[in-house]
């Protein structure tokens, strides 16, 4: 983003941010106030961009209390705050708080049932087969109603994911977002443990290929439902190596994941952010994975490869003209530099190959030149902890940082 327009945002509307850097950085890069919704001692709160503070440790826990504190801070604004969000518990709880939350911010969701059916991964399945999106063969499995799994009627190997992400999917001691299972006795092995959280999960027919073939679309429609920003991008690792977490992304332009992108995004009427995931098979074919109507991670590299998608939302909301939208430029990387050290070191990669890589990247998550006191503090945090002292409060709460 330019920053020539950033002076267009100033005493404007806040934006009230829940979440990292990679969505703060380009909310901030445009010029707009921001206010830190995370944890104390999390890196949003040291951002050159964070004006005030909001501090809450646990989005999973007290979703009532939270809401009482973002009213309470909208109330006290002279205008209301552009509220943004970016995991899966935050957007749950400005979905089923929107009446409430409507008094005080602004904010744009997709529709407030879409919603349920998007996080909830069954409900997903259901909409899928109603809608007839492209998504590999799937099953729901009930565990904890049977002692052994049923007859699938689908071709191994399989994938097992939960039908909500939460913590009882580590605690069964799985990595990664998903597990593979390439046989009927395989099943039946992991059933018992699959029993034991208690919820339901899916099987799904594994589509081949590295996660490097995992392909997004990532879209903003307004409440007109006009389209006003998109971009494509492709994974480059993830660890674990399987069905982990993405440690560095690429922006690309890829016309078929585009077209098939525009073309859910209206089968599913949607308004406001999201991101579509597909897998391309070996044929070429793309088949859908998930679809998550929330802020994430690639606003970042979206924003500096030509496409600011939080800056228009905030324009939007606040009343303010867009911002330039350009075609996003393809080949703008982002990585977790920590994390992607081990990612390359797993999948093989030298690190003479990948330094130069990492060199070469152009947004990296909490690490910046122009913004260096998040990645300084996450040192400091990690060496305080590593030795067994206590990281100081690093502002009274609620405190104005700048201005």
């Amino acid at each position: 983003m330019d920053r020539g327009q950033s002076g267009a945002f100033k005493k404007q509307a806040l934006a009230c941010v829940m979440g990292s850097m990679n969505l703060l950085r380009p909310i901030g890069l445009a010029g707009a106030r921001c206010v830190a919704v995370a944890p104390p001692d999390g890196p949003t709160v040291h951002s050159r961009f964070t004006e005030t503070t909001l501090p809450w440790n646990d989005f999973s826990e007290d979703a009532d209390g939270l809401v009482g504190k973002l009213l309470r801070f909208g109330a006290a604004q002279d205008e209301p705050p552009v509220l943004f969000y970016e995991e899966d518990t935050q957007l749950l709880i400005v979905s089923r708080h929107r009446n409430l939350l409507a008094q005080h911010f602004h904010f744009i969701a997709a529709d407030a049932e879409l919603v349920e059916d998007l996080v909830d991964k069954v409900r997903f399945q259901a909409l899928a087969e109603r809608l007839a999106l492209p998504v590999p063969a799937t099953r729901r499995l009930s565990p904890a109603i049977g002692p052994t799994p049923p007859d699938l009627d689908l071709c191994f190997p399989l994938i097992v994911k939960p039908a909500t992400r939460d913590r009882n999917w580590s605690d069964i001691g799985m990595a990664g977002k998903a597990h593979q299972i390439d046989s009927p006795a395989a099943l039946r092995e992991l059933w018992p443990c699959l029993a034991e959280t208690g919820q339901d999960f899916l099987a799904q027919e594994l589509i081949p290929g590295p996660e490097s073939r995992i392909e997004s679309y990532h879209v903003y429609v307004d409440r007109r439902g006009d389209i006003a920003g998109e971009f494509t991008g492709r994974k480059i690792r993830t660890y674990p190596q399987a069905y982990g977490h993405t440690t560095a992304l690429t922006i690309t332009d890829e016309a078929d994941v585009r077209t098939l992108g525009r073309s859910l995004t209206e089968r599913l009427d949607l308004r406001g952010v999201a991101k579509f995931d597909f897998k391309r098979g070996p044929d070429g074919r793309l088949h859908l994975l998930e679809v998550n109507p929330r802020f994430n991670l690639w606003h970042l590299p979206g924003a500096l490869a030509g496409v600011n998608l939080p800056a228009l939302v905030y324009a939007d909301l606040a009343g303010l003209p867009r911002p330039a939208v350009s075609r996003a430029r393809p080949g703008v990387c982002w990585c977790h530099a920590p994390n992607d050290f081990i990612a390359a070191r797993a999948s093989g990669v030298p690190l003479s190959e990948w330094l130069p890589w990492l060199i070469r990247c152009k947004a990296k998550s909490t690490m910046a030149f122009d913004d260096p006191l998040p990645p300084l503090w996450m040192l400091v945090r990690a060496v305080r902890r590593r030795f067994g002292g206590r990281a100081a409060h690093p502002l009274p709460v609620d405190q104005v940082r700048k201005g």
